[in-house]
């Protein structure tokens, strides 16, 4: 019996239709984990050859050897070896396209779905020019997305076990202590209550897994720290309220050279965090966000969003503004998508927030230096001198103007504020606060 692998070569057109020299042809690759389906096409959409290789390193080699010309087109889908197969062709071919196969199902719906077709589809949709494309990312992009996706991964992996811990206590009725049960001393209650033989066993199985995931879980934080405080962009996206680390590193990974995005809001669309739309007529219908793009990303920065109500400054005075027309829902994600406007805006113009907390700011990057560098800078006065009281009476702490806080982390002052600015302070009602970045601030320790 002949399997699909060899039908496959066999369908290859045994005489390849000569193409004259020069002239642009148009490749189509329907690429999956173990094999791939090609077709080319002419300049005027005739087929000059077809066929399959097997997908590995020496095989696409050996097809680009054999098939690819330097004037070729060649137009794949996104999939998991998509950018691997792409780093390997590029050389042999003039240009290559890697198409968004959500979009391309939208134009090339086909009754008669198979390998040969798709490919087929491929080449002239590349051919005709009418082929939805994405933007390639660096080697260096793709690994940064791969860590950003693990971490998030890993911490959703973290909520399931200690979902099922819960379960396995509700099952049998058993009470857990107030507080947080996966602290220390919770885990030490988890440890030693009395349950069933089936399941202690269950629950011991998963507080070994989550011990597991504990040690993986600080080892990719610690990378991530480590190549957030080499990157400056990563800093300055930690001064936004409500991001931390890795936030803001996932977010620079998934937006990567800001550049290729005309505004912030094609940004947001990016990251699926604009409405759909569906228009016709006189008609129009807004619905939920299209949840397009990088889901991770997405989740992190709606995390992020739901702190931001309580900050003083003028994000804050939109997030509570909007909870109250709407609800809590909509002001979180609308407050998600606004912080990637500002991102995009911080990104271009190479400055970090205008409007963040000194103090907050200040912990969150000295928490970062410490973590990836261990160094810690001294504090206090010097040996010998005794403190006056800056409040008179009791111990007091200074806060540093922003300014200040972002020249002692290395990060670029702030610009001058521009009318509109101004007129959005005054809209939001924010105007003490903002006259308080530029000052030092003396309060008392508890």
């Amino acid at each position: 019996m002949k399997t699909r692998k060899t039908q496959l070569k066999e369908n290859a057109s045994p005489a390849p239709v000569q193409c004259t020299d020069g002239q642009p042809r148009f490749v189509g690759v329907d690429l999956h984990k173990k094999v791939a389906t090609f077709h080319v096409l002419s300049q005027d959409g005739t087929s000059l050859e077809s066929g399959s290789f097997d997908v590995g390193l020496d095989s696409i080699r050996g097809f680009a050897d054999k098939h690819l010309r330097p004037t070729d087109q060649l137009a794949v889908e996104v999939t998991s070896n998509t950018w691997a197969f792409v780093r390997l062709v590029r050389p042999y071919v003039a240009n290559v396209v890697v198409s968004n196969p959500l979009k391309t199902k939208a134009i090339a719906e086909a009754n008669v779905k198979t390998d040969k077709v798709d490919a087929r589809v491929l080449a002239d949709l590349l051919r005709c020019n009418y082929l939805p494309s994405v933007w390639v990312p660096t080697p260096d992009v793709e690994d940064k997305r791969t860590i950003a996706a693990r971490r998030t991964a890993l911490v959703h992996e973290r909520t399931s076990i200690r979902n099922r811990i819960h379960a396995v206590l509700a099952r049998r009725l058993v009470a857990a202590p107030e507080g947080e049960l996966f602290s220390g001393k919770g885990l030490i209650w988890l440890k030693q209550v009395e349950l069933g033989p089936l399941d202690r066993a269950l629950v011991d199985a998963d507080l070994r897994l989550l011990d597991a995931l504990a040690r993986e879980s600080v080892t990719i934080d610690m990378h991530i720290a480590q190549e957030s405080y080499e990157d400056q962009d990563v800093q300055l996206l930690m001064t936004i309220p409500g991001v931390d680390c890795t936030i803001a590193y996932a977010l620079k990974a998934a937006l990567a050279d800001v550049e290729r995005f005309s505004d912030p809001d094609k940004a947001a669309s990016y990251l699926g965090l604009v409405p759909s739309v569906r228009q016709s007529a006189n008609k129009c219908y807004t619905g939920p966000i299209t949840k397009a793009g990088a889901s991770q990303v997405r989740w992190l920065l709606i995390q992020g969003a739901q702190h931001v109500g309580r900050h003083p400054g003028p994000l804050g005075a939109f997030f509570r503004k909007l909870a109250k027309r709407k609800n809590r829902n909509i002001a979180v994600v609308a407050t998600a998508r606004k912080m990637v406007t500002i991102a995009v805006h911080m990104l271009k113009n190479k400055e970090p927030y205008r409007y963040a907390l000194p103090r907050a700011t200040d912990e969150k990057l000295a928490a970062l230096r410490v973590k990836a560098t261990g160094e810690k800078r001294k504090h206090g006065l010097p040996k010998g001198v005794k403190p006056v009281s800056k409040i008179g009476g009791g111990k007091s702490r200074t806060t540093p103007a922003l300014d200040e806080v972002y020249a002692r982390e290395g990060l670029p002052s702030r610009r001058p504020r521009t009318r509109g600015e101004e007129r959005m302070i005054r809209e939001s009602g924010t105007e003490r606060f903002v006259a308080s970045l530029d000052k030092p601030k003396i309060v008392a320790k508890k």
